[in-house]
């Protein structure tokens, strides 16, 4: 019986170390030389950064699903990679050809599952005001900003309940390489229920049965020089 228990601690200490690579194999830390994306990404200039105003902890959460369903279906539809020997039919398969020269373990298909439990894990963590769970996950910048909306929140005495209810989609809207960095932003339209409570736990805005459709545009960097194949999250936008 006991060779058995040891057996079986040896499988599951297998299993979860098979997630974990999964998951570092997406997102993981910031090697320090990442820069923000160019214009084409929403990039600002270099006084506009020192400002903070290219990242937004987390857009407005207080619009209707009716509002934000009028508005989708105005980006271009997810695309795939072509195969060499074709012309990239847009700038968005002309980048991820861009950056599958550059590094032959890049797979579009693998990368939009791991950016989806990114997006989930950095939510929820915002949330509960999880800052360990953030740090890996974002870039100094992003961290810095995400960190400093939840101390003001705490020292407000307020709270944020969140609930991501689903992803209802998850595409590939940019991807570019510059210099030694590759890029790639992907759109998210999430339905969330968000809540805002007082120091005495009370709801002061939101409501538990109020469903709202959100559109996150987060835009991942890796460098590409790098033995370290992680990626980190570099900048959040609100289209909306």
């Amino acid at each position: 019986m006991g060779d058995f228990q040891f057996l079986d601690i040896i499988l599951f200490a297998a299993i979860a170390a098979f997630f974990v690579l999964r998951l570092r194999n997406v997102l993981g830390k910031r090697t320090g030389h990442e820069k923000p994306p160019g214009s084409r990404l929403g990039a600002q200039s270099k006084g506009q950064e020192e400002a903070g105003e290219n990242i937004i902890p987390l857009p407005d959460r207080t619009r209707s699903s009716t509002e934000d369903s009028a508005e989708e279906g105005e980006e271009g539809e997810e695309a795939a990679v072509p195969a060499p020997d074709e012309p990239p039919a847009t700038p968005l398969d002309a980048g991820l050809m861009q950056i599958q020269r550059a590094d032959k373990s890049f797979d579009p298909e693998g990368f939009l599952p791991g950016a989806q439990r990114a997006f989930e894990m950095v939510i929820t963590a915002f949330s509960e005001g999880d800052t360990d769970t953030l740090r890996p996950l974002l870039a100094n910048d992003v961290y810095d900003d995400f960190a400093g909306a939840i101390e003001d929140r705490q020292e407000a005495g307020k709270g944020l309940e969140t609930t991501l209810v689903g992803i209802k989609d998850a595409v590939m809207v940019e991807a570019e390489v510059q210099g030694r960095t590759a890029f790639v932003t992907v759109k998210f339209v999430s339905e969330q229920i968000n809540v805002t409570t007082g120091e005495d736990g009370e709801a002061e805005d939101g409501e538990q049965s109020q469903v709202t459709t959100v559109t996150d545009l987060w835009t991942f960097a890796r460098n590409l020089r790098s033995r370290d194949p992680n990626w980190t999250l570099v900048a959040t936008q609100s289209p909306n």
